[in-house]
């Protein structure tokens, strides 16, 4: 009987537990005033997790087992939430929302990691959803950051956009962090993020978060002057297939190229399989013919940056063009011929052993204007073995013997950026995901991102980043107080390669800098004293160098420029042969639960770079480079005083591989000063330690070697006991032997040192509030202190390495050997600026009014330092836009400009004048659908400007779209 009976027990709970089972939530949700299905709209038991979210259809679903009658809490963004009743009568449930045009309702977490609502974050935080975004007029979701107070955009190309707030703009930040759903897309090798190209595709963004200013106390190294997280949407709560076809025309009425397509086409499944399970895929293709960069301007060339001087290539025959490579391998004539007669000298001398000084024996034998016969009678009476020898010397001889070089340089003819690289900009991007609720609070997800893309990126050089390949992909477990995750960064730079190298490779093939130049030099100098006027000289000198010069489009051009553009830098060509790799660990966890009289929260994390560029970036020829990082912080947060006074304090230490240790605290405090008005004020310290190409850099570039601040570098070069002199120096050493009286007592050694973090200390107030439940005014005010500038220093030595031909090899750049490394600026810097942002909503229809104003600026800066500041002064974005204005039409208008701006970059400096653009996009939403027609522009009335020095100008951009499904 005992067995039975057991069993008719077990039976019964199964029984039990089976009824508890069945019980079906179901229903759906549509607006109250357009009667169009919601999708994504949460809905939940009361006082549980327990729930789901309703499908691209507006319909939702859920098992429960707790026992009707129960309350539904239901609830999306711009929509008042409503409470139902659920009593079990197994019906479907058809439930309606009212729109809501409530400001500051938006719930932000990258402020302190933990969601709060934006008007009581403790510090400054924009924000921007997908709704922004659809009715954004840029032709990028990425463009719509632009519209953001305290934002600078620098466009390097049509692909490559670097964000930037408070100041040191520039074609890819090192001081700003940017993170995709977790995953720091900063690249392993390049060490910033390439725009967007490996972001998420339009379709799969769900909101993008934005921290102005100091974050390394919560997010680490980098996050010096801002923090972008971009979230991606949740198959579980945003379902259905979408797709958008955007296409659009650019280059109207443009100089440089004729009027050309560009296409944007994207799509997104996501799909709950059932309660439990649910994945997405999405994928993007974007093609155009990129800006093209012709600046023209000549260039002086100098140790820090170089800036525009007046001439062109017909007047000026040391023309460096901007956007023209291969004619920055330049030389003093002076010095070039007074190099070559004291190399030619040594070297006799040497040969004949010490018994002939040909320089002298040529000015005892010989007067400045000594004809063709004497000349030749004189070299005639010489050994035979150094009759060439000294026919080759005797046009320099005479050249500077009778001064005709004044202090005139002459640089080789380069090649248009247009010859040199490929505008055939595209970006192909997948990503996907799976994810699986272990139970109603616990989720594990796989996820990944993958791009590849062609585009141009500006930094020493104007790099052509071509089919270039960037994959991330993670692994993660996360609940309501904790996430555990791991992932990965993997980089390929596919056929990328540098411009300038390329177009000096093309000039190599068929001719050595020193044969030119010396084919250039000696002609000038003998059709001078042949009666030639200089001008006149100078171009039948070029014409003799240039005789066999290749010309783009012929094969010999093509030949060339493919053999260079395939070998690795390491092996002479201009290849990059980069397959760099991050792997990151980390977790968090919120511990309020546990400890009652304070908000505590903890996270940790590791990563490791695996640097593997085979010699082309970094000294890692042996194999590859590991670099670790381990970080930890803390953060306590209390509110106060009935919830009016919220303080916050957070610290974070982090270590470096090859650094000492870091500590970054930040302290902030949240006022209530009245309902829905808050009074922020917050103390934060950031830093960020020498990045992977700082430390590790051993690249070749036209002018020098850049090489890494570790102390291996010294070793390898064996500074201790082959000394590099300042560039400086050397400069000044050449002016004595162009004018014949060489003094080795104007060079000075330079030292090496190891460089040490950057770091930046602010302080800062702000306001965000509602008045009269129509305005939202947001303002700030900041003041930042940084120390320890990370900057480079110039320096040069003989290209033998003995000591002992300094002074003859260091007397012509082509036996001088430069390198470039890293040492702190020991002069800190100041920085100051305020900004206001209002958001008005007129009436209940949906109208908005938006503006604001931002200005940043340095302060006591000491004369000559350069800062690569180059933010403009002033700025400021009006918009006015409606969704939804007249039965499904709506649009969106924004003005931007700012002031001009005194550009500095390691590519050039000049001035940015001051620009104004027009964005506008008109959208239409046929019925009850959720389609999305829109017709818009960039830059709508076609006034091309440029926002960094040797970037390309920037034109209007027109596109029509079409959008299924959008949400």
């Amino acid at each position: 009987m005992r067995i039975p009976m057991l069993f008719m027990a077990v039976l019964l709970s199964m029984t039990t537990v089976l009824a508890q089972t069945v019980i079906t939530v179901s229903g759906k949700i549509a607006n109250s005033s357009s009667k169009e299905t919601i999708n994504a709209v949460s809905v939940t038991i009361k006082g549980s997790s327990v729930g789901a979210y309703t499908d691209d259809k507006g319909n939702f679903k859920f098992s429960t087992s707790q026992k009707p009658p129960f309350t539904l809490v239901i609830s999306s963004v711009g929509y008042s939430p409503k409470e139902v009743e659920y009593t079990g009568n197994g019906q479907a449930l058809n439930i309606e929302l009212d729109p809501s045009f409530a400001l500051g309702v938006e719930v932000v977490v990258a402020a302190s990691r933990l969601p709060e609502r934006i008007l009581e974050s403790p510090v400054s935080i924009e924000r921007v959803s997908a709704a922004n975004i659809r009715n954004a007029p840029g032709a990028s979701y990425y463009d719509a950051l632009a519209n953001l107070k305290g934002v600078d955009i620098t466009t390097s190309g049509y692909m490559f956009k670097t964000p930037s707030t408070r100041g040191f703009n520039g074609s890819g930040s090192l001081r700003f962090n940017q993170l995709v759903d977790g995953m720091d897309n900063t690249l392993p090798a390049l060490n910033f993020s390439v725009g967007n190209v490996i972001g998420l595709t339009e379709l799969d963004v769900d909101n993008m978060e934005l921290l102005p200013g100091a974050s390394s106390a919560l997010y680490g190294s980098g996050g010096m002057n801002g923090t972008l997280l971009i979230s991606s949407k949740d198959p579980f709560k945003y379902q259905g297939l979408s797709f958008q076809v955007k296409q659009g025309v650019m280059h109207m009425g443009d100089s440089r190229q004729k009027a050309s397509p560009f296409y944007d086409w994207s799509l997104r499944w996501g799909k709950k399989v059932s309660d439990k399970f649910a994945f997405k895929f999405g994928a993007q293709y974007i093609k155009a013919d990129d800006w093209q960069a012709d600046d023209k301007t000549n260039l002086l060339r100098n140790n820090v940056i170089s800036s525009p001087k007046s001439g062109d290539r017909n007047s000026d025959p040391n023309y460096d063009g901007v956007n023209v490579f291969g004619d920055e391998i330049s030389a003093n004539m002076s010095s070039f011929a007074q190099a070559v007669q004291f190399q030619t000298q040594q070297g006799i001398l040497q040969a004949t052993g010490g018994q002939l000084d040909i320089i002298a024996a040529l000015n005892a034998s010989l007067p400045a204007n000594a004809t063709q016969e004497q000349i030749g009678a004189f070299i005639g009476s010489l050994p035979a073995e150094l009759q060439p020898t000294v026919q080759n010397l005797v046009p320099f001889y005479f050249g500077s013997r009778n001064n005709i070089y004044g202090a005139q340089s002459v640089s080789r003819t380069g090649y248009d950026e247009k010859d040199i690289v490929d505008y055939n900009t595209f970006n192909f991007k997948f990503s996907g995901g799976l994810y699986y609720k272990i139970s109603s609070n616990t989720e594990a997800s796989l996820t990944g991102n993958w791009g590849s893309g062609t585009s141009v990126y500006t930094g020493a050089d104007r790099y052509a980043l071509k089919n270039f390949q960037i994959g991330q992909y993670k692994l993660e477990f996360k609940s309501k107080n904790w996430f555990l995750r791991g992932y990965t960064t993997q980089e390929n730079s596919g056929d990328s390669y540098a411009s300038t190298l390329t177009a000096i490779a093309v000039n190599s093939t068929w001719k050595s800098n020193g044969d030119w130049l010396g084919q250039y030099v000696g002609n000038y100098s003998g059709a001078v004293l042949a009666g030639t006027p200089s001008d006149a000289a100078h171009a039948y000198a070029r014409s003799v160098a240039d005789a066999g010069r290749l010309v783009p489009g012929t094969q010999a051009f093509k030949d060339a420029f493919n053999k260079s553009i395939t070998t690795p830098i390491s092996e002479g060509g201009s290849q990059f042969a980069d397959k760099s790799d991050l792997w990151q660990y980390e977790g968090q966890w919120n511990l309020s639960q546990y400890v009652k009289f304070v908000d505590v929260l903890i996270g940790s994390s590791y990563r490791q770079y695996s640097l593997n560029s085979k010699g082309t970036i970094f000294a890692d020829g042996d194999g590859r480079i590991k670099i670790g990082e381990v970080g930890g912080y803390i953060q306590l947060q209390k509110s106060l005083l009935k919830d009016v006074l919220k303080l916050t304090a957070a610290g974070r230490y982090d270590k470096n591989k090859n650094f000492d240790g870091r500590f970054t605290p930040r302290v902030t405090a949240s006022i209530k000063v009245a309902k829905e008005n808050n009074i922020r004020l917050s103390y934060q310290q950031a830093y960020r330690f020498p990045t992977n190409q700082d430390q590790w850099i051993n690249l070749i570039t036209p002018g020098s070697i850049l090489i890494g601040c570790l102390p291996y570098f010294a070793d390898l070069y064996q500074f201790s006991t082959n000394p590099v002199y300042s560039s400086e120096s050397i400069v000044a050493y050449r002016a004595s032997v162009g004018a014949g009286a060489p003094n080795p007592t104007l060079l000075k050694q330079s030292a090496f040192t190891a460089a040490k973090p950057e770091s930046v200390q602010s302080f800062e107030i702000g306001y965000r509030g509602i008045i009269g439940k129509k305005l939202l005014v947001d303002a700030y005010y900041y003041n930042s202190k940084y120390k320890d500038f990370i900057a480079r220093s110039a320096v040069g030595r003989g290209v033998s390495g003995v000591p002992a031909n300094v002074y003859t090899e260091l007397a012509s750049p082509f036996t001088t050997t430069n390198y470039s490394f890293v040492v702190n600026s020991p002069t800190p810097v100041k920085a100051n600026g305020f900004g206001i942002g209002l958001d008005y909503q007129i009436g209940r229809k949906g109208y908005k009014i938006l503006a604001n104003y931002y200005t940043d600026q340095l302060v006591d800066v000491p004369s000559g330092l350069v800062t690569f500041f180059n933010t403009p002064k002033n700025r400021y974005n009006l918009g006015f836009a409606n969704a939804n204005a007249y039965k499904g039409f709506g649009f969106n208008l924004i003005y931007k400009w700012q002031s001009e701006v005194e550009y500095q970059g390691t590519f050039a400096a000049a001035t940015i004048p001051s620009f104004g653009t027009m964005d506008m996009q008109i959208s239409y939403k046929p019925g009850k659908s959720k389609n999305l027609i829109k017709i818009g522009g960039t830059n709508i009335f076609n006034n091309y400007y440029q926002n960094a020095f040797g970037n390309p100008y920037i034109g209007g951009l027109y596109y029509i779209s079409f959008g299924y499904n959008v949400f």
